[in-house]
């Protein structure tokens, strides 16, 4: 299923009473169909508190920026940023689940502060597409291999709460949060069965097909591998409290090879976020240094795997690890690699300029809400 949230004003202010504030995660599947999210809602309530943050609901104010290594003088936009992307109208991508935590605590606060620095000083009018993770997201890469982001499975360990009632909490929440990106113009995808990786990747290509600039903004590493002349990424700062564009010329500088080399190399050394185990657990001898080394030479894992395959590469432990698992690392890239095959089509009016003359507003009532039920929930 594509849930499809379109842009429109809501006069209904929807008031919230104090409880916990769980996740912003996924509730019920639904059938595998096309859903347009109504463009009206009633009033709701939403038994939620805001998890404390670091980030101070006063986030209109002027801040420091990094644009290509360099910061920005305060109060100035991106606007020189723009003018030096070769004249191609770019198209940004907002990875919405990763902003909506403190830490590892699930936080309204923390999206209001990204969310409103987002608007203001980085995108401005450009296009803005956001997408969620959808139900049952990880799924398919579960079969691949269990462990993958298992961690994240039981975020709720009180057994005293039950399904039913987080489900609820935290769909009240997620709806809250679209409410707020859909009253400022911004259209809000989520697929079912698929991370917000997949979907943003495969509408990347669209973009470029139509000759766009695309800026993915998120604080996740695995974007990284989208990295191009024409795809870049802006990340949040938490120590810094801004975001940060970060381009192929800072990938470079940073990695010294290119952004499908680095995938090669998570393949091999495994990504302890994700729960997916490195080759050194089977071979303790393959580091990090030999695995660069090898991909130097050959390029990707695919092509050092193919040569191992009919000739000797390496020593002979890197020899025989290629040889005997290469089963074991192709399963990892199939893990980590991004897809690019997800059923979601871009819609011409999702690269239209944006109407920012909403913003100020709905982001000030959404703060003066999250104030609220923050005095509601000490007083209680």
């Amino acid at each position: 299923m594509v849930e499809v949230t379109v842009a429109a004003w809501i006069s209904h202010a929807p008031c919230l009473t104090p409880n916990s504030f769980h996740s912003i995660s996924n509730g019920k599947s639904r059938n595998k169909t096309t859903k347009v999210v109504p463009t009206s809602t009633k009033a709701w309530k939403i038994r939620t508190a805001v998890a404390a943050s670091s980030c101070s609901s006063s986030v209109f104010g002027s801040f420091n920026q990094t644009v290509g290594g360099q910061v920005l003088r305060e109060g100035e936009c991106l606007e020189k940023y723009k003018k030096e992307g070769k004249g191609k109208n770019r198209v940004f991508f907002l990875d919405v689940n990763p902003l909506c935590y403190a830490g590892n605590k699930p936080s309204l606060q923390s999206f209001g502060h990204w969310v409103s620095l987002f608007f203001s000083q980085v995108c401005l009018t450009d296009p803005v597409i956001a997408v969620f993770d959808g139900n049952n997201c990880n799924e398919l890469r579960r079969r691949l291999l269990p462990s993958y982001k298992a961690h994240r499975r039981k975020f709720f360990p009180q057994s005293t709460i039950s399904k039913k009632y987080v489900r609820g909490q935290v769909g009240r929440s997620q709806q809250l949060i679209m409410d707020v990106l859909r009253k400022c113009n911004v259209p809000v995808l989520k697929v079912e069965g698929n991370e917000a990786d997949d979907v943003v990747a495969t509408l990347v290509e669209q973009v470029l097909e139509r000759g766009y600039h695309v800026v993915i903004a998120s604080p996740d590493k695995d974007f990284k591998q989208l990295i191009s002349e024409n795809v870049q990424i802006v990340m949040p700062l938490v120590e810094l409290k801004r975001w940060s564009f970060y381009t192929l010329k800072h990938y470079m500088a940073q990695y010294n090879c290119d952004p499908q080399s680095d995938l090669s190399l998570r393949c091999i050394m495994g990504d302890e976020v994700d729960g997916v185990p490195g080759i050194q657990h089977l071979v303790p001898g393959f580091g990090r240094r030999t695995a660069l080394k090898l991909l130097k030479k050959h390029g990707s894992l695919e092509n050092l795997l193919n040569a191992a395959s009919v000739r000797t590469v390496g020593r002979q432990y890197a020899q025989e690890a290629l040889t005997k698992y290469a089963d074991y690392l192709r399963r990892n890239y199939e893990v980590l690699a991004l897809r690019r095959d997800v059923d979601v089509h871009l819609q011409e009016e999702w690269l239209l300029e944006r109407d920012t003359s909403n913003d100020a507003n709905v982001l000030s009532n959404f703060f003066r809400l999250l104030e609220e039920t923050n005095k509601s929930t000490r007083e209680s």
